[in-house]
C-alpha cells in the first residue's frame, strides 16, 4: 500500500486496466465484486461502454465503469478507490469525468454498497427510493 499520495494523477478514458489490476484495486478498496474470476471481471470491462480510470503513475489508484446508452441512462457500475488514495478527490473527479462523457442527456444511477451510502449524496446522487431488483444467482 502507498503511504503518501503522490501530488499527480492522472485520468485516462483510453486505458483499460487489466483484469489483475481491476482485482488488486477491487480487494484493497474492500469492493465486494467476484474477484476470485479473473475471466468475470475481464468480461465485464470488454462489456462496458465506458471506463475512466486514475493513475499515480504506473498504479492504478482508481477506477469508474459505466454501462450506457449515451442519451437516457447511464448505469455507474463500479466505483473504486484505493484507500490509500480516499479523501484526495479521486472519486468525486471520476464521477464528474464520467458525468461530463455521458453527457446532459442522460441521467446516471447506481447502486451502492452499504458503506458508501453517506458518500453518494456529498457528490451530487439523489437518493432514490423507488428501484428494484431481480439478484444474481451467481
Amino acid at each position: 500500500m502507498t503511504d503518501k499520495v503522490s501530488a499527480q494523477i492522472t485520468y485516462r478514458f483510453d486505458a483499460i486496466p487489466t483484469a489483475e489490476q481491476v482485482i488488486e484495486l477491487y480487494n484493497d478498496a474492500g469492493l465486494p465484486r467476484p474477484t476470485h474470476d479473473t475471466q468475470r471481471i475481464r468480461v465485464m470491462y470488454e462489456n462496458s461502454d465506458l471506463i475512466v480510470t486514475a493513475w499515480d503513475e504506473h498504479k492504478l489508484v482508481g477506477v469508474a465503469r459505466t454501462i450506457t446508452d449515451w442519451v437516457w441512462c447511464s448505469y455507474l457500475a463500479d466505483l473504486a478507490v484505493s484507500p490509500a488514495y480516499k479523501r484526495s478527490g479521486i472519486g468525486r473527479k471520476l464521477i464528474a469525468l464520467t458525468s461530463e462523457k455521458v453527457g446532459e442527456q442522460s441521467m446516471t444511477l447506481l447502486l451502492s454498497v452499504p458503506t458508501a451510502m453517506d458518500y453518494y449524496p456529498k457528490v451530487g446522487f439523489t437518493k432514490e427510493d423507488r428501484a428494484f431488483i431481480i439478484h444474481r444467482t451467481k
